[in-house]
């Protein structure tokens, strides 16, 4: 029966060789690279859909529910033709707001309804909607007829 002993060195033989070393990596170490790459794809593919500024509707029709009010809103029309009515009255494109404040009785609180006919500009539509806005009206809204099914 022999018994062996291990010799320093790791098992080399005890002699370590002096005259080489080993050569140093060159290459670059893509891997965290990689996972950075893939870190910020996935972020931005879920905030991509976050950034879109609107939304496709179909104005003149939607399958939206009626709304349930108890006060009657005040309504903004523009037909086919780009003119303006506040209420039935037709006024011009700068008289909008010095006439809502006058005859709006809770302020800028007040629920505006801006009814944009489907031949309207869309760019009147939106210049009313703009200068409501600016006057600092917040309950703002359009208003579109309900699908109907066929």
């Amino acid at each position: 029966m022999a018994m062996s002993v291990a010799a320093p060195g790791g098992g080399r033989g005890g002699r370590r060789r002096r005259g080489r070393r080993q050569a140093l990596m060159s290459e670059i170490n893509v891997t965290p690279f990689v996972d950075v790459m893939l870190v910020l794809l996935i972020i931005f593919m879920v905030a991509a859909p976050l950034l879109t500024v609107g939304v496709p509707i179909d104005l003149p029709e939607t399958q939206a529910r009626a709304l349930n009010s108890d006060t009657q809103p005040i309504t903004i029309s523009v037909n086919g033709e780009g003119k303006v009515y506040l209420q039935e009255t037709e006024i011009p494109i700068e008289e909008v707001v010095p006439k809502l404040q006058a005859i709006a009785e809770t302020g800028y609180d007040e629920r505006i309804y801006v009814r944009g006919d489907q031949a309207a500009d869309y760019g009147t539509v939106m210049r009313v909607m703009a200068r409501i806005s600016a006057a600092g009206y917040r309950n703002l809204g359009l208003v579109t007829l309900q699908e109907q099914d066929s």
